[in-house]
């Protein structure tokens, strides 16, 4: 097979991303695909296999049976340029087609947002203002043309991200967004540039990684998952993202 998206494996299963031996610091395993999108409104149109396999993701991520299905998602790159943002939009908008819910989207990237640029949103009021104001949070979500799907932008740039992230007041502005969303997923900075997604990591029901495609390194992976799973940070999986490279058939028939 030859897409460039493609779901190498179910959570809870544990096959190598880089080698065929798998360890205990290696990555219960996903994926995902180069963002090849097209313009429509303030959407962005997903290709038909990409459509596909962020179905899937949706799926085994947030529709899993039982009580104990992640409601409250990070997303979260090895490092910068993963396209994070993208993902998480994507999954955002397969997730309110698969579910009659409501799904927040949480830009928590305060030093380099980009959420908003998914969906040519404004970013003149959000998450830091939340952080900093007392309305209640609703008022910093904006609604976009998909329906049932909410955007809290990150706000203005704050270099003291980590402090902000940490704080009682994003705790308690965390309790209001599970009181007024079904969903929300949650944009994290990079694991490498700080610590802000292993702190959202450990406030929330989980955290999938991003990975690149030639670029992300095993070593890197193997620090992150190490460093997530030491926080007490719930790893739910990881996305292969931008892979260009066909899967060989024997990984398939291992699924």
């Amino acid at each position: 097979m030859s897409r460039n998206f493609e779901l190498l494996q179910k959570i809870g299963r544990e096959q190598a991303l880089y080698s065929s031996s798998a360890t205990e610091e290696q990555i219960p395993e996903l994926v995902e695909p180069t963002p090849e999108v097209v313009p429509v409104g303030s959407r962005l149109a997903i290709a038909g296999a990409e459509l596909e396999e962020i179905t899937k993701l949706v799926q085994r991520v947030f529709l899993l049976p039982g009580s104990d299905a992640p409601r409250t998602v990070v997303f979260s790159g090895t490092e910068p340029g993963n396209g994070c943002s993208w993902v998480c939009a994507r999954v955002a908008e397969v997730l309110t087609s698969q579910v009659a819910g409501s799904v927040c989207l949480v830009d928590a990237n305060l030093r380099h947002p980009g959420l908003h640029g998914q969906f040519g949103a404004e970013n003149h009021y959000g998450l830091t203002d939340a952080l900093e104001k007392r309305e209640p949070m609703r008022t910093f979500a904006q609604p976009l043309s998909c329906p049932n799907l909410w955007l809290v932008s990150s706000g203005p740039v704050a270099e003291d991200s980590q402090s902000l992230l940490s704080s009682d007041r994003m705790r308690l502005r965390m309790t209001e967004l599970r009181m007024e969303f079904d969903y929300i997923l949650i944009d994290a900075a990079a694991i490498s540039s700080s610590n802000d997604a292993t702190v959202l990591g450990c406030a929330t029901d989980g955290l999938v990684l991003v990975l690149k495609a030639n670029s992300s390194r095993r070593e890197s992976a193997r620090k992150a998952i190490h460093d997530l799973r030491a926080a007490k940070a719930r790893v739910l999986g990881a996305v292969l993202n931008q892979r260009t490279f066909p899967i060989p058939q024997s990984i398939y028939d291992k699924l």
